[in-house]
């Protein structure tokens, strides 16, 4: 891919968020602000799902595996 093709396509993206947030009508010092507690923000949700999530996922692949397992048929 063409470098600058790239640059244009993140800058793309960045006035996309910009616009999505509304932050381009934020003073600097109010953007930087924002830009941190957004990027920390996403950051904690990352690692949170990253930590917890396969957790989750096992114990809930072992309660339904529990749960459709074959039952033995009763000899009544």
């Amino acid at each position: 891919m063409d470098v600058k093709r790239v640059k244009d396509y993140l800058y793309w993206l960045y006035y996309q968020y910009q616009l999505v947030t509304c932050s381009y009508v934020l003073e600097p010092w109010e953007q930087s602000m924002f830009h941190t507690i957004t990027v920390t923000v996403v950051a904690m949700v990352v690692y949170t799902a990253y930590v917890f999530v396969p957790i989750h996922v096992r114990l809930a692949l072992e309660f339904f595996s529990q749960i459709f397992r074959a039952q033995p048929e009763s000899t009544v």
